[in-house]
């Protein structure tokens, strides 16, 4: 375990297993390298993806296929072999969720590709048209509107 400060939970323990590497970064953010994965909630679909280094960087992400089941990346042979896969058997995708008025979107064109043994990810640009970075995941009800920050 160990404690990683965030500027939303303030700091919290994270188990070791839950940390994610991304040796060239992410889009916009080359610099941050480490991050950990953080449960919002046990039934959630949904988690927090913070930086390790900077409490005020985080991402909320979640698995595209709960929302669009027929998602499908396509990953090229050196992108897979830049994270430790020669197939795509022993990965793990996700998106960035953000939030628009009262709906969530996930970056669909930006999809992160992580090796689920060693926690190596990678994220991609993909070119296919039918997936646009703001893609209508679900509609939040009227209620929990107000809880979702902006930078969800």
């Amino acid at each position: 375990m160990m404690t990683i400060q965030t500027s939303r939970f303030g700091g919290i323990e994270v188990d070791d297993q839950r940390f994610l590497s991304f040796p060239k970064g992410l889009l916009g953010f080359p610099d941050d390298k480490e991050y950990a994965l953080i449960q919002t909630g046990e039934d959630s679909a949904f988690y927090w993806m913070q930086a390790v280094h900077r409490p005020e960087l985080a991402f909320v992400v979640c698995d595209p296929r709960l929302f669009v089941a027929d998602y499908r990346v396509t990953i090229k042979a050196e992108d897979l072999a830049q994270i430790g896969l020669a197939d795509t058997t022993g990965s793990q995708v996700f998106v960035v969720v953000n939030k628009v008025d009262d709906m969530l979107t996930g970056n669909l064109q930006g999809p992160l590709v992580i090796n689920i043994a060693t926690r190596v990810g990678r994220q991609l640009v993909l070119s296919d048209k039918r997936y646009s970075t703001r893609h209508p995941l679900m509609r939040l009800p009227s209620s929990q509107q107000a809880a979702v920050s902006k930078s969800a």
